[in-house]
């Protein structure tokens, strides 16, 4: 810990600079579970370096996301549990790029605080990590700022960026699609980390009357908060494996906006996702979501992925191959609809 760069008059502003160097030591060895054999530099450098292997990768195209976690964080606050926010960090960014076919590299974060408090800067960093490992990218630089007077001392938010490798000659294509592939679901953890504005709103979660603690019935015996602070899947290793065998035309995300959103991203124009409704595995907290909130359906389906964390696009003569793979990969996938002919994008019917 650097012991000389100590600012009485920086601390009396709200600044801790000697908290920042203890956070760092703290988060050390969460991140060393993250260096890959390209991550170069260690944690306290001016920026993150790391060494690109091409072998195999005749023209190489890198491919980059970023994202937050949102207004989830709300939960993590009033839970006072803040070490798997940074999974859902990770995951809203890796779970992008791969639809492009990219395999992660590497991941940075950005922490933002009105205190720093280095245990719980530790707890967030160590989810981040938990989340790079699961991801195959190496956490190899950040930032934590503390920011008194812009966030209250209790809270903070949190960022990401990742960036990836994808040889040009595989990157998805949805020019070869066509009338009669086939729609794959691979299932949510939950809610992930979109839609958490209305879900806060539903269930009034801010109010003395909200409990989050007590295990319901509904939701398998855990509590409200527990479902909610479910991280999100990360989709990486199990769509790679996928893209290895077989040749898929589309992928998407299931994040904020939904099935109506995002199904429709892969999708050319001239042809149609045709959703099989009945087909649809929905996860309890849905259904909780919607009786609580007196939600139509058309808006559920238009604001949470409802059990669908990423839909993957595959002929229909893959479909049999692709469910074992992705079986394989420790995922329940299954068929919940195929593309059809129309200018409309999507059909849920």
């Amino acid at each position: 810990m650097n012991e000389i760069s100590r600012s009485d008059s920086y601390a009396a502003a709200g600044v801790d600079i000697t908290a920042g160097y203890r956070a760092v030591e703290l988060m050390k060895k969460h991140i060393a579970r993250t260096m890959t054999a390209g991550a170069l530099s260690d944690v306290g450098g001016f920026g993150g370096l790391f060494e690109l292997d091409l072998e195999g990768i005749t023209r190489p195209v890198l491919v980059s996301g970023t994202d937050g976690v949102g207004t989830k964080l709300k939960l993590a606050f009033l839970m006072d549990k803040h070490d798997t926010v940074g999974v859902d960090c990770v995951a809203m960014c890796v779970n992008d790029i791969v639809c492009c076919g990219a395999r992660p590299l590497f991941f940075l974060d950005y922490i933002a605080c009105g205190k720093n408090i280095p245990e719980r800067i530790e707890k967030i960093v160590s989810g981040v990590c938990d989340g790079c490992v699961q991801s195959g990218a190496a956490l190899i630089g950040g930032e934590t700022a503390e920011m008194p007077g812009f966030y209250p001392e209790d809270e903070y938010d949190l960022a990401g960026y990742c960036t990836g490798v994808v040889d040009k000659s595989k990157i998805i294509d949805n020019g070869a699609m066509t009338e009669g592939d086939v729609i794959i679901a691979i299932p949510s953890s939950g809610v992930h980390s979109n839609g958490f504005s209305l879900v806060r709103r539903v269930f009034d979660v801010e109010s003395e009357n909200c409990d989050l603690k007590s295990p319901r019935e509904k939701l398998g015996g855990k509590s409200l908060g527990e479902t909610l602070l479910t991280p999100t899947k990360i989709y990486v290793k199990p769509v790679l494996a996928l893209l290895e065998k077989v040749n898929v035309r589309g992928v998407s995300h299931i994040t904020g906006g939904g099935f109506y959103e995002n199904i429709p991203r892969c999708i050319p124009d001239g042809l149609c996702a045709e959703i099989d409704r009945s087909s649809v595995r929905i996860l309890p907290i849905f259904d909780l979501i919607s009786e609580t909130g007196c939600i139509s359906e058309r808006d559920m389906f238009n604001t949470f992925n409802m059990g669908v964390g990423m839909s993957v696009v595959v002929p229909s003569e893959s479909a049999d191959e692709s469910l074992e793979i992705l079986k394989a990969q420790g995922e329940d996938a299954y068929v919940i609809g195929r593309i059809v002919r129309s200018d409309e994008k999507i059909v849920i019917k």
